[in-house]
């Protein structure tokens, strides 16, 4: 029987009309109309028309929590709630947190809101930036950031995949080192349209806030092993595991690294729970030998269960 783990995708993998293939499965509309009701908010309606509320960072983070966690609930539904392992990207982690009964749907939904908000608040507008680059080794990715910075912050901070990285930091230096990076042998260097300078140094007057904050919620220990993006491990101390929060807001997310460990334990299917393909085309790059698979239809349902019952 094949041993399989689940990740949650995080900020950047929503879309409209990205709930379309599921919407017809009562427990998605369900999770959808338990989340409005907690924040007072039609996060359906957000994904079913044209507007640019979806890709506000206030209304991203609690919508994509939204999406994975009805998702999860759709595999628990169908039998398939019992992983090896659960991983999230970024804010997926909270997803991650919520289907191993570590966090609460609900206590979850607040405290990414309040993630969002303090995050968009840490660095005034158009002073952060991010920007992905492609086809250059990790370390001299992390080397150029150390040269270009200067007085400011230029970080790698999303290693995804060998060749995708993630840079982050002061916008007007962040802008001005894309040309060093080409130059030094990357096939693309992406301005990436977000407001928010993620996962820097620049996010840790935020993460001392949220601290404070997730010390008013009640944390239980996963049932299920949740591999944290801080140090890519899994921790046993609820203490920990609230701490990995915080600290993940101002480090680089260890994605490479968790999916390389994952793959050593033998994992041979990647299930990805959410909107999107993102996690399946990186998972896909780091492990080729593993099948991986995107809860987007229903269809994904009955190949999963036909590959694990092999």
């Amino acid at each position: 029987m094949a041993k399989y783990i689940i990740t949650f995708p995080g900020q950047g993998s929503q879309s409209i009309g990205m709930m379309d293939g599921l919407a017809n499965i009562p427990i998605i509309k369900k999770t959808f109309t338990e989340a409005s009701d907690v924040l007072s908010k039609d996060f359906w309606a957000m994904t079913a028309s044209e507007n640019q509320e979806i890709n506000q960072t206030v209304n991203t983070q609690p919508l994509m929590l939204t999406a994975g966690v009805a998702t999860w609930r759709y595999l628990q539904e169908n039998n398939l709630a019992s992983p090896s392992f659960i991983a999230g990207h970024s804010l997926g982690e909270f997803t991650a947190l919520v289907a191993a009964n570590s966090l609460t749907f609900n206590d979850a939904l607040k405290a990414v809101t309040k993630r969002a908000e303090l995050m968009q608040n840490a660095v005034p507008e158009n002073e952060g930036a991010m920007a992905a680059i492609i086809g250059l080794e990790d370390e001299r990715v992390i080397e150029i950031c150390m040269q270009e910075q200067g007085s400011g912050v230029l970080e790698a901070v999303n290693f995804n995949s060998p060749g995708q990285v993630v840079i982050a930091g002061t916008k007007s230096i962040l802008e001005k080192s894309l040309q060093i990076f080409k130059d030094a042998g990357a096939k693309r260097a992406i301005l990436l349209p977000v407001s928010v300078p993620s996962h820097c140094k620049l996010m840790q007057p935020a993460s001392i806030l949220f601290g404070s904050y997730l010390n008013t919620i009640n944390f239980n220990l996963p049932e299920i092993p949740v591999i944290q993006n801080f140090e890519a491990i899994g921790y046993n101390e609820i203490e920990k595991v609230k701490l990995a929060l915080v600290f993940q807001l101002f480090n680089p997310v260890m994605w490479t690294q968790t999916i390389k460990s994952l793959s050593s334990e033998g994992i041979d299917l990647f299930i990805e729970a959410g909107p999107g393909k993102i996690l399946t085309g990186l998972n896909k790059r780091i492990n080729r030998e593993a099948l991986h698979v995107s809860i987007s239809n229903e269809e994904a349902i009955d190949e999963i269960l036909l590959k694990i019952k092999e």
